[in-house]
Order: structure tokens, then C-alpha cells, then sequence
């Protein structure tokens, strides 16, 4: 992350509630029907550094984001209008605060904080995209950089780009939220899966985000 800035009121409800169960609702905005941002009840506190693991928090709400711009998993030019569509409609209007960085940096204490990659290297038959931590951001359930590759041919489209940036920033599907939800609830908005079955990010995605960051 470019810059550090103050962590928002939720962590401590995270806590809270790994610690005391009875507390589920503490920490999280009255308006989320469920707190589906990493960690949760249902997750480990652990932010781990490859892909198949609930997705971790960034390390700061001042979000720094690249492209791909050559080689094996560069964006086409449709894609990044795709990226820059989903950014603009569904996550600058939260707390966070997105910024393009044309000079990314891949190592160190500040790195760019998400990679967007077009490509299918990695991923299983069945998904059409993945969010993995790269380098943990100074505490546990914080990443400092977060790479998301999503398929080409058509798979990059602007409600995987808001799930899979979702994950970026720590929001979790359905069942490993807490209440736990199905995976298809509509109120999980752009969180649901399939991944490209709801466009928009939703209330309780904004609610979490904002109590968070």
C-alpha cells in the first residue's frame, strides 16, 4: 500500500466476536444483513499467502490498482474499460478510495495493492476467475498486494470484476459469512456465485466496506 491511513471501528468488533460469540452483530453497520468481510466467525484470522483460502482485508482504504499492460496476462483494451466501469460504479462511491498506478511496485513495504491479470493460468475448469494474497500487509488478517486474474474471451465482464475486487478488498461469499448466507443470496450483490450473477455491489457490501475501511 502506497500510503497508511486509520483503521475504521470494525476490527475491534472482530475481535470482539472471536472472542466472545454473543457479540456477532458488534463492529458491523446496523444496515449489513450479514458481516461477510474478512475475517469472520467463519473464517480462520489468518491471511494466507496463496489462492484457495478466504480472501484477506487490504491494508488500507487508499487502494492502489494496475493493469497488466504487456506480456502472457495483459488486459485487452475492453477489459480495462471493464475494470474502470466496475471501479467507478461500485467502489468509489464506498470509503475506499481507488487509485491507477501507472508505476506499480511488486516487493517492499508499499506495494501496488491489486493486480488485475487477464488470463486462465491456475485456474480450475469451473472458475472463470481467482483473488490470491501475495504479501501480507503488516497484521494477520491484512494483504499488502492482491493479484486477480480473470479469463479472457468474454469471461472479463463488470460483475466479476466487482465480485473478484470484492474479494480484494476482504469480502467473503455466503458461507463463510456471519449469519452464513447461501452462496446465491442476492443480498451478498456481486458477492454472489456464479460470479457473474449480480452486477452491483449492494448495501450490505457497502455497509461492511464502510464500517471496515
Amino acid at each position: 500500500m502506497r500510503a497508511r491511513g486509520p483503521q475504521r471501528r470494525r476490527v475491534a468488533g472482530v475481535v470482539a466476536m472471536a472472542l466472545v460469540p454473543l457479540t456477532v452483530a458488534v463492529g458491523v453497520a446496523w444496515a449489513a444483513v450479514t458481516d461477510n468481510m474478512f475475517p469472520t466467525l467463519a473464517t480462520s484470522v489468518t491471511c494466507w499467502l496463496e489462492s484457495g483460502h478466504p480472501p484477506c482485508q487490504t491494508d488500507n482504504r487508499e487502494v492502489y490498482f494496475y493493469m497488466d499492460s504487456s506480456g502472457e496476462y495483459e488486459l485487452e483494451s475492453e477489459d480495462r474499460a471493464t475494470v474502470n466501469a466496475a471501479i467507478d460504479g461500485e467502489y468509489r462511491p464506498t470509503d475506499l478510495a481507488f487509485h491507477y498506478d501507472s508505476s506499480p511496485v511488486f516487493e517492499g513495504d508499499a506495494e501496488t495493492d491489486i493486480i488485475y491479470q487477464e488470463g486462465s493460468t491456475g485456474l480450475s475448469d469451473g472458475a472463470a476467475g481467482m483473488t490470491w494474497c501475495n504479501a501480507l500487509g503488516g497484521k494477520p488478517y491484512k494483504c499488502d498486494q492482491q493479484y486477480i486474474r480473470i479469463r479472457g474471451n468474454g469471461d472479463y465482464t463488470y460483475a466479476r470484476v466487482c465480485h473478484e475486487t470484492g474479494h480484494a478488498v476482504g469480502l467473503q461469499h455466503g458461507k463463510y459469512s456471519t449469519p452464513v448466507l447461501d452462496n446465491t443470496d442476492g443480498r451478498l450483490g456481486c458477492l454472489v456465485t456464479p460470479s457473474d450473477g449480480h452486477p452491483h455491489l449492494g448495501a450490505n457490501n457497502r455497509e461492511n466496506i464502510n464500517a471496515t475501511y
